[in-house]
């Protein structure tokens, strides 16, 4: 191994050595009880949910996907996606964090499965059932996603083998998560939203300088076909002509287009991660402060996200030249190992372990109280110990870890397309009946298991069927889906009995709560 790869591995070890000291510090307090280890017993300062929540949903998408779409195609794309993604947080902040702090707190909820069952009194667990099984589906590409964000990364950096760095990552995030639960992957979230803002930022600005300037970037970007244009996309043919891309005409960026990429907001309402920030605040009066600092970091990490790309493609015209094999993907690492000196840039691509970690140890505790909580305890054995609950969820951890791994093993994984689906499929499934369970005294029990399944089986339908006919059909999967389960939930709730009077009482009393 060089010195330079020495160097880059010696500052990665020292952020992971802090990331598990961050575990070992909230063990005790995490294991003390179910409620302790999957929500933290509602004890999150405004920084830390904030920080925590837009870290764990960001993950290796923000500091690789996004840069990589920007290279291939310009600022269409990912800056429209990017715009959805921030105008969907500030509105989920804004809209939706009071009101289900309030009420998961008034249903005792530690769970999204749990707020779902108790806010409609279900006897049956049916609703909790397909909530639970909805978020293993889902899960379990997400957090595929974020092993094959660390695999890209020590493949680029090191040259070591894929799929085994795949299986490294995945064993580290997982006997992290045993260690510390909601708590520990909490604060580590804070330390890793730092990080990963630190790591974009420094790259955007070094890459700027080394590319002569921003007037230098904005004129050799913008001699690209389409590539600075927010209404056109620029079409990179693969090939290169004395060290230069070529690219073809630009291709007009339409309004369904436009339409499609903004849905990715939509997403923002049924994301359980970003959801159970929310419940485990400890006042909602703080909810305010903390709906500031997420947008504000948002916007920022954002939008040095989609300028590195646009940067990446100037200092670096012809290094990744297919797009479908996710080699573009590793631009952001190009340009840290490039720009900065070697301990440094191991910093700086640690940015990238944060974010992966961040989030894949949100979806792998997710995954496990929704089985272990909701499925094994609510439906199999109700009378379970706390510390049953505890083992059946560290070897619901592991199995999920598992199924993550074989999504991540191959060389040729996109990280854009695994999010894109994933998001959908929670954005559909869960969105609309989290915004008429908050707001809408009238949905009924049936309409909201009608809504959920029908939003989750659209996503399905959507991406593997019907986007194939193309045109208007090859919209993103989630707007369509988001506004299937929307309606679904209208007319089945009309049709059926209105809730009992229990249910709205309790329903007029969270909005009647200060």
């Amino acid at each position: 191994m060089s010195g330079e790869h020495l160097a880059h591995l010696l500052s990665m070890i020292i952020y992971m050595l802090a990331v598990i000291g961050i575990g070992l510090y909230f063990a005790k307090r995490a294991n003390r009880n179910p409620e302790a280890y999957f929500l933290g017993g509602r004890s999150l300062g405004p920084w830390v949910a904030a920080f925590s929540a837009e870290a764990s949903d960001m993950s290796g998408w923000l500091l690789m996907g996004l840069p990589g779409l920007a290279y291939w195609s310009g600022l269409a794309s990912a800056s429209w996606t990017a715009i959805g993604l921030a105008v969907g947080t500030y509105l989920n902040w804004l809209i939706v964090s009071k009101r289900l702090r309030r009420y998961s707190v008034a249903v005792d909820a530690i769970t999204i499965p749990d707020f779902f069952s108790n806010r409609f009194h279900e006897k049956k667990k049916i609703l909790m059932t397909i909530a639970s099984v909805m978020i293993i589906v889902f899960f379990t590409p997400y957090a595929g996603s974020c092993l094959v964000a660390c695999g890209k990364l020590f493949s680029q950096l090191f040259g070591a083998d894929y799929n085994t760095m795949v299986i490294v990552a995945a064993a580290f995030v997982l006997i992290y998560t045993f260690l510390g639960g909601f708590l520990a992957e909490s604060a580590s979230d804070f330390m890793q939203a730092i990080v990963m803002i630190i790591a974009l930022v420094t790259v955007l600005v070094l890459g700027v300088s080394a590319a002569g300037g921003l007037n230098a970037v904005l004129a050799n970007a913008g001699s690209i076909p389409g590539f600075m244009s927010l209404l056109f996309s620029a079409s990179p043919t693969g090939e290169a002509v004395n060290g230069a891309a070529q690219f073809g005409a630009a291709a007009p960026y339409t309004l369904l287009s436009i339409v499609s990429t903004l849905a990715w907001g939509l997403g923002y309402f049924g994301m359980p991660q970003v959801l159970l920030r929310f419940m485990g605040i400890r006042s909602e009066h703080e909810l305010t402060r903390s709906r500031r600092v997420a947008t504000i970091w948002v916007v920022i990490s954002l939008s040095c996200a989609v300028f590195i790309g646009v940067i990446g493609r100037v200092l670096f015209p012809d290094v990744y030249m297919t797009y479908g094999s996710g080699n573009t993907e590793n631009v952001f690492i190009l340009m840290a190992t490039k720009l900065i000196p070697p301990v440094l840039a191991g910093l700086v691509c640690a940015g990238i372990l944060a974010a992966a970690i961040s989030s894949s140890d949100s979806y792998l505790l997710i995954s496990a109280s929704a089985i272990s909580k909701n499925v094994w305890q609510g439906l199999i054995r109700k009378k379970a110990s706390d510390k049953e609950v505890m083992t059946v969820s560290r070897v619901v951890l592991v199995l999920v870890t598992i199924f993550a791994v074989f999504v991540a093993v191959g060389q040729n994984k996109v990280i854009f397309t695994i999010v894109d689906f994933a998001w959908a499929g929670f954005g559909a499934a869960f969105g609309p009946l989290m915004l008429f369970s908050l707001f809408w005294k009238r949905t009924t029990y049936a309409g909201a298991i009608a809504g959920m399944v029908s939003g989750g089986v659209m996503v399905f339908v959507w991406n593997f069927w019907i986007s194939k006919l193309g045109g208007v059909w090859g919209i993103y999967e989630l707007l369509p889906a988001f506004v299937i389960s929307s309606l679904v939930i209208v007319v089945v709730s009309l049709c059926t009995k209105k809730p009992d009077a229990q249910i709205e009482t309790e329903f007029d009393g969270t909005l009647k709560k200060a």
